[in-house]
């Protein structure tokens, strides 16, 4: 694995937990620093940290506020 792409996953801690908890990224990463690019995006969704996945994070603590507000009412 080339030095930039080892200081770029020891400086996130995410990036660090996700490649312990999928070690099969070791062999990809090892072979070739283009797998880095799939390597974010298959964190980004296991770990649900893409714009759409926050947006439904947002919407539903809006409905669940909106709910118990209607409950209070």
């Amino acid at each position: 694995m080339r030095l930039d792409i080892q200081y770029k996953i020891k400086s996130n801690i995410q990036e660090q937990t996700f490649l312990k908890e999928n070690s099969c990224w070791y062999k990809y990463l090892n072979r070739s620093s283009i797998y880095y690019k799939d390597f974010i995006n298959d964190m980004k969704d296991k770990y649900k940290l893409k714009p759409l996945d926050k947006i439904n994070k947002i919407s539903k603590d809006i409905e669940i506020i909106n709910n118990f507000l209607n409950v209070l009412k």
